[in-house]
């Protein structure tokens, strides 16, 4: 039997998981790691405590499996996430900055203002916004000493969480096309960073990694690894994309983690939305042209929970939320709209704050805990409609993964108001075992439609609610998400 394995890192947990050729995981490690939060807007990760779980997350498997019988490993990783380093000793300058970090919208309001670079920032397929990549290189130029002092050498290096990995494991300064396009600095047409950006904005074209495609060979590493080559890279949702199998276009995918993230195969077709939603870069094959993909993003689906846990104290478990919800008959006509940070996809506000309306003397943490669950859903309708408006069809079945998905009423409501078949998989992992496969089908040469080898599927949620109440709900979250925009 054949074994391949992936770097899961993701933005609150590493994971080290190994799989074999059927798909089924064989064995994994998980650590979870800090978060720092110096202000109000600010969200950064440690890069140092990053590889620091990802060296013990597979030491820890190594103790049970022996890493040189895998044919290959992927690298997935939390996208947008941005860092300095220095190339001549591996040090960070700085904390990286979290996709989630809104401290830079100053930084992005002048960029909007650069009429000369519109065009080359529509290029891109990305609206500026302190989510991407960008905005958090310049703010690092601006604010730390040591990158200052490095902006004129070649030993300053930028790059994304996959960079930085890789960097670690191999001594390369590169990155793959997904997370590259990422960044509001690639050009979708050529695959290239923009020179006009870089120019105008005064950033070195060699702090940046060199782009290269998902599938090939990135180098490995002869001490943690053993040598068993990383052939596939890919940025969290393009993973996912890849691990449902949607490798046709149109194919749609739809994942419930910290965020939510809807995605559709738009093949070598580049789509830049009028909807609201990102153009970017599916995955590409060594040799051959770029797959291309729509993608509906929301910041807070999961988070929202991890919130009504850790700060509002209403569970102690984020598993205990379902029977919370289900201990009331419906929201109560509550609705509680997450926009910590403002609004992505397909609102794109990001004066917008959260907002949790409808209370009365009757309201109780149930109906709190339950219209938290049903954002995730509100949130992910908007997405979708967005996908079918921008590709001009209908969808008639979302594919879905994440830990959410456990969660059987909150997919059930989520059938309901898409009013579609809501399909999940056997295993929730499916981000680790899309870049897992994809790292062994390249290292083995094999045909991209063997990944339907990998794939068992294991429930199905049907719509079975009226169109009457469902146009009342989506009335009501109307009605609350305009509460919540300009609110700064």
């Amino acid at each position: 039997m054949n074994y391949f394995a992936s770097i899961d890192q993701g933005t609150t947990s590493t994971r080290f998981i190994v799989f074999n050729d059927i798909g089924e995981i064989v064995t994994m490690h998980q650590e979870e790691f800090p978060q720092y939060f110096p202000d109000e807007n600010s969200v950064e990760h440690n890069p140092i405590e990053i590889w620091d779980s990802v060296v013990n997350c597979i030491t820890k498997v190594s103790e049970t499996f022996n890493i040189a019988d895998l044919t290959s490993i992927g690298i997935t990783n939390q996208r947008e996430t941005t860092l300095a380093w220095s190339r001549s000793t591996g040090e960070p300058f700085h904390n990286a900055l979290v996709w989630q970090d809104t401290r830079t919208q100053d930084i992005c309001d002048e960029l909007k203002n650069i009429d000369s670079l519109a065009d080359e920032f529509n290029k891109t397929g990305l609206p500026i916004a302190t989510y991407f990549s960008l905005s958090k290189i310049i703010w690092l130029i601006r604010n730390v000493d040591s990158v200052k002092n490095a902006i004129n050498t070649d030993d300053l290096c930028f790059g994304t969480i996959d960079s930085w990995l890789l960097y670690k494991l191999t001594g390369k300064h590169v990155t793959d096309v997904t997370n590259a396009s990422r960044t509001l600095l690639l050009n979708l047409e050529t695959l290239q960073w923009s020179d006009s950006i870089l120019d105008t904005l005064k950033i070195p074209h060699s702090s940046l990694p060199s782009v290269l495609p998902s599938m090939t060979h990135f180098g490995s590493n002869k001490q943690l690894l053993h040598n068993v080559p990383i052939t596939a890279v890919l940025g969290d949702q393009q993973a996912s994309l890849f691990g449902q199998n949607c490798i046709t276009e149109g194919e749609v995918k739809n994942t419930y983690g910290t965020g939510c993230f809807a995605l559709t195969n738009t093949g070598e077709h580049i789509i830049y939305s009028k909807n609201g939603l990102l153009t970017t870069v599916a995955y590409q094959v060594e040799g051959e042209k770029p797959k291309y993909a729509l993608e509906g993003s929301v910041s807070v689906a999961g988070a929202a929970v991890q919130w009504l846990r850790d700060n509002l104290n209403i569970i102690t478990e984020s598993s205990e939320i379902e029977s919370l919800a289900l201990s009331v008959k419906d929201n109560g006509d509550v609705y509680f709209v997450p926009a910590f940070s403002g609004l992505f996809s397909p609102h794109w506000d990001e004066s917008a704050r959260g907002v949790l309306v409808g209370i009365t003397r009757y309201t109780n943490k149930s109906h709190i805990a339950r219209a938290v669950l049903e954002s995730v859903a509100y949130q992910s309708y908007e997405l979708i409609e967005s996908i079918e408006k921008d590709m001009d069809t209908t969808i008639n079945k979302i594919n879905v993964d994440g830990g959410m998905v456990e969660n059987n009423l909150l997919m059930q409501f989520q059938a309901d108001i898409f009013d579609k078949q809501v399909s999940s998989q056997s295993i929730n992992e499916v981000t680790a075992l899309g870049v897992a496969a994809a790292s062994f089908m390249h290292e083995l040469s094999l045909p991209l439609n063997e990944m339907d080898n990998f794939i068992i599927k294991s429930k199905s949620w049907n719509p079975n609610m009226n169109s009457k109440d469902r146009d009342k709900y989506l009335k009501k979250w109307n009605k609350a998400i305009n509460k919540s925009k300009k609110w700064t």
